[in-house]
């Protein structure tokens, strides 16, 4: 009997905010999208970011995760996905905001995500956790989540390693708690600029530091990558020639080889229903 491939999951985590966590879940999930390889997208972050990222109007969806932690309705009721990215995307809304305070009492509030994605695991390839820039219940419900590591983006500037320490505390008290597999998949450096002395430093701190989950491929400063949000597209599409596309092409490469899975090359492979969407409802932006 042919074996059923499962989903890796895997949470973007950084309690420090503006460090690219939202960029590089969203385009991680558009090169891989792009590649042929089922892929969601979990905003779990009540700004949305990731939501808007994907040009999707977060005032506009009638759910997503807030509704699914809260137990209102499975995961599958609320993902969408964007034919033109081949993407799927559970969004985030507003009322996320409140999830926290409105799970403290309930019983096993860690694991709602976890439990939740269960059914979802064998529809997707991929699956990417896009965490809060905190360290609270949602990022915690990530965390549980993730079956298969976190990534961690850290910029290259001054302070990067600041407020790491308490996150890889989290991560072991959540590993000895609630998730015995949860590791560290992999450090992202962003924010690199090749010209400056402190990128330089910052990178070597960090592997250091980190030793060989650190991923080779640095992500620079880029203009387009900044810009490309505010046009509700992933920079694969926006701008794919730019550095920043090339650098997150790259890192994409990087990890589907690391887990012993395809490293495409311009084309898609043939076979086991590339490039097939699952059967979710379509949002056509």
């Amino acid at each position: 009997m042919k074996a059923i491939m499962t989903a890796r999951v895997y949470a973007l985590v950084n309690q420090k905010g503006g460090v690219g966590k939202t960029t590089t879940a969203v385009n991680l999930s558009a090169y891989l999208g792009k590649w042929g390889l089922r892929t969601l997208l979990v905003d779990l972050d009540p700004q949305a970011n990731a939501t808007s990222s994907l040009g999707v109007d977060k005032y506009k969806v009638r759910g997503g995760t807030y509704e699914v932690l809260l137990g209102m309705a499975p995961a599958a009721a609320y993902v969408l996905y964007n034919p033109r990215l081949h993407i799927s995307l559970l969004p985030a809304t507003p009322a996320l905001a409140g999830a926290e305070v409105e799970l403290v009492n309930e019983l096993a509030r860690e694991t709602r995500l976890r439990k939740a994605l269960t059914p979802l695991l064998e529809r997707y390839d991929y699956i990417f956790l896009d965490c809060p820039p905190s360290l609270g219940l949602l990022t915690l419900n990530g965390l549980v989540a993730a079956l298969h590591g976190v990534i961690i983006p850290v910029q290259a500037e001054y302070l990067a390693l600041e407020g790491l320490g308490m996150l890889m505390q989290t991560i072991r008290k959540v590993r000895e708690a609630l998730n015995p597999g949860l590791k560290v998949r992999g450090v992202v450096i962003t924010m690199y600029d090749g010209r400056t002395r402190l990128s330089r430093d910052v990178v070597e701190e960090v592997r250091s530091y980190f030793g060989d989950v650190v991923f080779q491929s640095l992500i620079p400063r880029s203009v387009r990558l900044a810009e490309a949000p505010s046009h509700g597209l992933p920079v694969a599409v926006y701008a794919p020639s730019s550095a920043g596309a090339r650098a997150y092409a790259a890192l994409a490469r990087e990890l589907l080889a690391g887990d012993g899975r395809w490293p495409p090359d311009e084309a898609r492979p043939a076979g086991r229903g590339a490039g097939s969407p699952p059967q979710t409802p379509r949002l056509d932006l």
